[in-house]
């Protein structure tokens, strides 16, 4: 059974930084392409990178590019991304997604 479980998030100021976490379970991240998604309230879900599982290539919402960094770490099975220069438009809930397969989101919050 593939379980992605998201962690990392928090309440961080304006400007601030925050890393979150994916651990995958069940299949090798590295034989799947993977993306973070966002869900904040009164919004529909919205794509915030991506990366390719054989190419390595990555892919970013423009809302982020220059700021957000997706990654993954093949020996730990788990996926990143590296959140810099945040913004109170920033706010939602994180998730991670392969495929058809959702893990439980993890929320950030950026205010001051």
């Amino acid at each position: 059974e593939v379980q992605l479980q998201a962690s990392g998030g928090g309440m961080v100021q304006p400007g601030g930084s925050l890393r979150l976490s994916c651990a995958v379970s069940g299949v090798t991240l590295d034989d799947y392409s993977i993306s973070w998604f966002t869900q904040a309230p009164g919004k529909e879900r919205a794509g915030v990178a991506c990366i390719n599982y054989n190419t390595e290539n990555t892919y970013y919402a423009d809302s982020v590019k220059g700021r957000f960094t997706i990654s993954r770490d093949s020996g730990k099975n788990t996926l990143y991304l590296q959140m810099n220069s945040l913004k109170s438009e920033d706010t939602a809930v994180y998730f991670c997604q392969m495929g058809n397969t959702r893990g439980q989101g993890t929320l950030v919050t950026v205010s001051s």
